[in-house]
């Protein structure tokens, strides 16, 4: 019993690490998938490129990419191999222990065929049933040889499943060692392939070094212009927040103006309601006393002649109780109910006298509050709306559909020639020809300037401003209200062949990294 709840512990146990197992090989797998369609894609876009621009950083950022990207495949495949090393080690332990299985069951039966065998009267069962001194010896020798016989059969239908749980494990068994024999293959072919393509990004290296000088003058050349271009912005963003504050203390002090004329206004409007409404106020305190005086002195008069009657009903329950004292006691009874009546009907109508007081009373500062108010707007005095571009920050849209960033905000060292450190107050995204630049957030377009040879967009959103750099062609004009995803222009070539472009964003005079900006 014991060593049948150990194997089923046992058997519990590797369903469970089975299970794991393969879920662990199924993701990596599954990561391979995904990795393996990414390197498809870059392949597809440095064919497209690669007439265009092999001397470009955006090639040479793609095929480092592939390269990682092909090492994590091979990462992968190192994992996904160990797993499969594993799974044939335990499949190896289990077969191990159902042969040991096989051999005892296999052992015990032959014990049992052996001693069958011996027995001589067992297996004559005609004569052992017979040779019974009484019939209950009889039927329990009978009882016996059935016992016996199902035993021999259970034992043999045991053996036969363990024999073919064996049979199994080594056709499993089998089956993995030839996915590790594939895996092993195809893990031969992707090294190849990445030794294939580190020599592609040696030989692109090796071309560089090559065109160091050209390029070298051509990066100092934009470096040149990115500086003039920093420049020009800057003094633009100087000049609009200069303009803004002008603009702003001149709106500050015609709404001042604005408020203090609206405010005269409103106070002369706001007494004319109060001398219109005064009488009404009047009237309508005086009937408030009025009807309180009223159901004050009906209260007391209803008072007086409560008790009088109850007085009068005693005095002539006392004298005699004839008909005529009841008399008596129902009509006091009927005049202290008309009286209490009276008396009501004056406290409803003090109530609705008070509550029509403050109804007119709140009528009154309504309507003044209306006028202040109508007053203002008259006037011109709103309230000034601004701008929520702060408020978005890292959900504002990307400038492109499509594109990789080869040049990131800050001092980097340049990714080929690490005696070039580049400065940039932006990002530069690299995209395919004839891609668009859009705009990230809704505002209003400040400046098209041209700088460098190439055109250049400034868009206003309150106090940060976004700007679109190296630019062939703009479709919109200063002045212009934008929305996000409005088309800005078309994203003009480089000097390396690539098309990319700058993009940045200033907080006042303060450029910020993109990056920590938009959603990409």
């Amino acid at each position: 019993m014991i060593k049948r709840i150990s194997l089923l512990i046992i058997a519990l146990f590797s369903l469970s690490a089975f299970s794991q197992t393969q879920k662990r090989k199924e993701e990596l797998q599954r990561q391979n998938a995904e990795l393996k369609k990414q390197i498809a894609e870059i392949n597809k876009n440095l064919a497209e490129t690669k007439k265009e621009a092999k001397l470009s950083l955006t090639y040479l950022n793609e095929v480092n990419k592939k390269i990682v990207l092909r090492e994590k495949v091979v990462n992968n495949t190192q994992k996904e191999k160990k797993i499969l090393e594993e799974d044939i080690y335990l499949k190896q332990l289990e077969i191990n222990r159902q042969k040991k299985e096989l051999e005892v069951i296999q052992k015990n039966y032959a014990d049992v065929l052996v001693k069958a065998y011996k027995n001589k009267g067992v297996q004559n069962k005609v004569t052992f049933i017979l040779s019974a001194k009484n019939l209950g010896q009889a039927l329990r020798r009978v009882q016996y040889l059935k016992s016996y016989s199902n035993y021999q059969e259970n034992k043999a239908a045991e053996i036969m499943g363990v024999a073919e749980q064996l049979r199994q494990t080594i056709e499993a068994r089998q089956k993995i060692v030839k996915d590790k024999e594939q895996l092993l293959t195809n893990q031969k072919k992707e090294l190849l392939t990445i030794e294939v393509e580190r020599k592609q990004r040696e030989d692109l290296l090796a071309e560089f070094k090559k065109n160091e000088v050209k390029l070298t003058a051509e990066i100092h050349q934009k470096q040149r212009e990115s500086k003039a271009l920093e420049a020009k912005i800057r003094a633009i963003i100087a000049e609009e927040i200069r303009i803004a504050k002008a603009k702003e203390e001149a709106e500050r002090k015609e709404r001042e103006e604005k408020i203090r004329l609206a405010k005269i206004a409103a106070e002369k409007e706001k007494a004319r309601i109060e001398a219109e409404n005064r009488r009404k106020l009047e009237e309508a305190a005086r009937e408030k006393a009025k009807a309180e005086a009223e159901a004050k002195r009906l209260a007391e008069l209803e008072r007086k002649k409560l008790e009088d009657a109850k007085k009068k009903a005693e005095e002539a329950a006392k004298a005699d109780a004839s008909a005529r004292a009841e008399e008596r006691r129902i009509a006091a009874e009927k005049e202290a109910k008309e009286a209490e009546d009276r008396r009501k009907a004056a406290e409803e109508k003090a109530l609705l006298a008070r509550k029509n007081e403050a109804e007119l009373a709140k009528k009154n500062e309504e309507a003044k509050k209306a006028a202040e108010a109508k007053t203002m707007t008259s006037f011109g005095v709103g309230a000034v709306a601004g701008s929520n571009f702060a408020e978005n920050r890292g959900r504002i849209g990307f400038p492109v559909d499509r594109g990789t960033i080869t040049h990131y905000f800050g001092k980097r060292p340049h990714p080929v020639f690490k005696n070039i450190i580049e400065e940039n107050i932006g990002i530069k995204i690299s995209v395919p020809p004839g891609s668009s630049a859009k705009c990230v957030f809704p505002g209003e377009v400040s400046k098209v300037f041209v700088e460098g040879g190439t055109k250049n967009v400034m868009v206003r959103h309150g106090n940060y401003f976004t700007i679109y750099s190296n630019l062939s062609s703009t479709r919109v004009s200063a002045g212009q209200k934008v929305s996000a995803g409005t088309v800005i222009g078309t994203i003009a070539e480089d000097y390396d062949g690539s098309h990319t472009l700058d993009f940045q964003i200033w907080d006042g005079k303060n450029p910020l990294d993109p990056l920590g900006w938009v959603a990409r």
